[in-house]
Formats: structure tokens, sequence, C-alpha cells
């Protein structure tokens, strides 16, 4: 019995491996004779998690799976080795063409982003959504005839549906019904690391199914009402608690429980905040809309190694790096979720404490996606989404530049129209993946900083040479002298660096002419 039991999970990990390993380039004695994997570069922590989140996507229906192999596995097993196959269906309001031809291309990304294969997409052009089913009547006929013709599993709405409408759609289609909320909310399950990103993920999905619990009527009551041994007398007898109510009593308690959690969690981020924040080096904010090119963009100016990936959402946790600018002053870049249009309240409201990570900084990169045919929409999503941590929050957003992200890949009327829209003197345009414009932002960078600082003159004692050395980590060192009292420094410094050297500060020597 206990082989027949484990034989189906051992063939199915030899299926796996099998797949894996045919698919995986493997150096020849032709190409490389005498080849060693120890000499080989170890890969960086990004392209590991990479290679682990594409692990499960090599397969798809069409991947030639020997009869054999098939006949080892149960169609449940099958199942799992391919994709999820789903067609989009969308509701077309207001906009152009191109502007919903847009809005479905991003919605078949986080599909394919899910894990899911793209069969069809329709939309249908209304003034609003149809309260029943989303959709028409006459579309969800067609739907239904599509979804026979094509085999599909899901469908899923580019919106957020009411209890109601799933419903509805799922029985007039006969087939799972998911909208844009619990898509974005899967992927985010998925790429989820940390304890506290698994955390907030539960909780948003949570919050999200409260209202959308199913009960199958009263026969799955669990008690009886009234009082106990008896039925209640007259007028309080009943069903007592549903399964419906059950359940949500259970998600209740797991969502009480999660923000517990989430409190102690926020209490040691705010701590390593304060730390960071204590140590006077500069705070950067890199935020932006979703595949924007944030964490490209945090390694082409750090060399991090961290997770890149042509897809939506691949960031959750919040990355940070410290680097050295031109100048040799010392930054800490700190690399964030991405938003997007319609981002779900309930992944704002979990995700709080990881996007107030934004508002502590001292400056915000805001990186926009150049390449995209709505650079312009990508703005005003984020914009929104900051202004509602703000509000909520209380705190004010830092001073922001925008960086025109993905240059090498832009349709030059677009990037006439963002020269156009935006104002110039904010703005740096860059390539990430090229290393074009990389520098004028890191100028751009160190201008600002320098606003920030205190332009001051020290006299330090020989017998502190750790101060100097303070000095050229944390501050701009514009010139330094050697004389019979000691090192006399012309630095721009953080002010809170300056408070705290107040006792070396002295005044520019007589003659000299250093511009202030």
């Amino acid at each position: 019995m206990t082989e027949s039991t484990d034989r189906p999970t051992r063939d199915h990990d030899d299926l796996l491996a099998r797949a894996f390993r045919d698919n995986a380039p493997q150096p020849t004695e032709a190409e490389d004779p005498g080849a060693d994997l120890s000499d080989l570069i170890s890969p960086t922590v990004g392209e590991l998690d990479l290679a682990e989140r594409n692990r499960f996507r090599r397969i798809t229906r069409d991947t030639e799976i020997r009869s054999s192999d098939v006949e080892d596995i149960t169609e449940v097993e099958y199942r799992k080795l391919r994709l999820e196959q789903v067609i989009l269906v969308g509701v077309w309001t207001e906009g152009t063409a191109a502007e919903v031809e847009a809005a479905m291309a991003e919605l078949q990304a986080l599909a394919e982003t899910a894990g899911a294969e793209v069969l069809e997409t329709l939309y249908q052009r209304r003034d609003k959504p149809d309260p029943g089913t989303f959709i028409g009547s006459g579309k969800v006929t067609e739907l239904k005839e599509i979804i026979a013709a094509t085999g599909a599993d899901t469908v899923i709405c580019d919106g957020e549906l009411s209890p109601g409408q799933l419903v509805a759609l799922e029985t007039a289609l006969n087939t799972k019904v998911i909208d844009r909320t619990m898509l974005i909310l899967d992927i985010f399950a998925q790429h989820a690391k940390s304890k506290e990103g698994k955390a907030q993920v539960s909780l948003a999905q949570m919050e999200y199914l409260y209202t959308r619990v199913r009960g199958w009527g009263g026969n799955l009551s669990r008690q009886a009402g009234g009082r106990a041994g008896s039925n209640g007398g007259v007028g309080l007898r009943g069903p007592g608690e549903t399964r419906i109510e059950a359940d949500r009593r259970r998600l209740r308690t797991d969502m009480a429980k999660l923000r517990r959690e989430l409190a102690g969690m926020k209490t040691a981020r705010e701590i390593k905040r304060q730390r960071r924040q204590d140590s006077t080096i500069p705070q950067v904010a890199i935020a932006g809309y979703t595949n924007a090119g944030k964490s490209s963009l945090i390694n082409a100016m750090t060399g991090a190694g961290v997770l890149v990936e042509n897809a939506l959402f691949a960031t959750l946790d919040p990355t940070t790096r410290r680097a050295e600018l031109a100048d040799g002053r010392a930054v800490v870049f700190t690399d964030t979720v991405g938003f997007v249009r319609h981002l779900p309240t309930q992944l704002v409201e979990a995700f709080k404490s990881t996007l107030e990570e934004v508002l502590a900084a001292d400056l915000m990169l805001h990186v926009v996606d150049g390449s995209d045919p709505f650079p312009l929409k990508q703005i005003e999503a984020v914009n929104k989404v900051i202004y509602d941590i703000v509000k909520e929050t209380g705190e004010s957003a830092p001073p922001e530049i925008i960086v025109v992200n993905k240059i090498d890949d832009a349709d030059p009327l677009v990037l006439a129209e963002l020269r156009h829209a935006l104002d110039r003197d904010n703005v740096v345009y860059v390539s990430a993946l090229t290393g074009e414009g990389i520098p004028d932002l890191q100028a751009r960078i160190e201008i600002f900083l320098n606003s920030l600082d205190a332009h001051v003159h020290l006299l330090i004692p020989f017998t502190r040479g750790d101060i100097v050395s303070r000095l050229h980590e944390f501050g701009t060192v514009r010139s330094e002298e050697y004389t019979e009292e000691g090192t006399f420094v012309d630095v721009r410094l953080p002010r809170q660096l300056a408070d705290e050297l107040a006792e070396f500060v002295v005044a520019e020597p007589a003659g000299d002419n250093k511009d202030s």
C-alpha cells in the first residue's frame, strides 16, 4: 500500500526534473573542452530568485510528454504541469480605443505573470458595466460559446466584480470567474518572500474574500437557535449559525491575528528605519509603476544584483542597498513595491507599512516606463496611491525626481509628449539597461542632496582623525588643508552631523576666496 501511494509523487518529481533538465542549457565539450563548472561565475541573489520563480512556468500544455509519463501521473498532477488557460473580458466605458487596448494588454501581462496562458481577449463598449453580469446578456452568450470552443479554465474580468456579479457569471458560464483584484492578489501571494510580505498578502486576501464568502443554504447550519436544551420557544426557533456565518467568523479571527502580527513587524521596521535616519546617510526611495524598471535602476546605480524580471510586481519586499555617488557621498537606495492603476484598496492598507518607506525618505525617484504607450497615465496612477498614503498617515511626501526609464525602447513621439508635459528641471531620461543617462541622474541626486546640506568650515585637531574620516564618508569635502592647529576642512555635510560637530566650526580664513 505504501509503495502504490508514494509512486505518483516520485514519478511526478522525475517528470519535472526531466523537463527542467531538457530545458536547461548545458556546456558541451565541443563548446568548451575541459569546462569546469566550479569556474562559472556565481549567480546573484536576484538570479537565484528568478530561477526559483520561473521553474514551474516552463511546462505548458504543448510540452511533449511521453505516453508512459502520462500513464504514471494523475489528472490533477497533469493539470499542475500546464498553464491555466484563460479568457480576458473588459468593459470600455471611457477613453480612446488605444487606451482600452493598452488596458487589456496590461491585464494580459498580469495574467501571464500569474502563470496563465491567454487564449482570447474581448471587450465591449458600454456606458457603465452591467449591474447583473458586468457584461450584457449577449456578451455572456458569446463568451459561453468561446469557452466551449477553446476549453478555457477561467474568465478574468478587467474590473472589480461585486459578489452578485461573480455568482451570476459563474452560474451562467459554468466556469471559474475572477476579477482584476483577485488576480493581483494571486500575483502578490506568489511573489511574497518575507514573513511580513506573506502576512500582508494574506490579510489583503482575507479582507477581499470576507464579503464574498458563499453559503449553500440553511441545510449546513451547525446548531439550533434559542436556549440550550430546548428549541428556543415561540419566535426564537431558527437555523442557528449558518456555514457562511461560521466562515466569516473564522475570517474575522484570522484577520485580527494577522493585524496583531503586522503591528509587531511594523515596530521592528520602524526601529530599523530610525537607525538608518540616525546614521545621517541620505535615504532615497525608488517608487513608480510596476515593471517600470525600478529594480534595474537600483542595480545600475549600485550593482546590487536585485531580482530583475520582465513581469508585473516582481518586487514586493523592500530592498535596501548602500552606494556611493561620484563625489564619494554614501547614499541608501530603497526599492519599493510597484503601483498599478486601480490598485486594490486592500493592498494599499495591508502594505501601508511598506509604502511608508517612501514617505520616510529624503528624496523619491519616481520611475516611469518610457516605453509604455501612455506613461502619463502611469504617473497619474502612482500619484493617486501616494496621495492616499499621505492622506491616511498625515505625513508629507518627499521631494521627487521623475526618472523616465527605458528610453532605448521608447517611441520618440511619446518622449516628445513627456518633455512637453513635464517640468524639465524635475525630469531625467535614462536607460537602466544601457546605462544612458545614469551619470546625469547621479549628478541630479548630488545637487539635491547638496541643497539639504550645511556648508561649514571645520578645524579638526590632529588627534581626531576619526572625525576627518566621517567627513569623507558622509559629506562632500571641498578642500582640506593642514595647519599648525589642525586639519582645516571645507565641507558640505548633513545638517544633523554639522550640529554634532558644532564645536569644531570656525570662520573662513581671512584672505580665502572660497565660494559659499
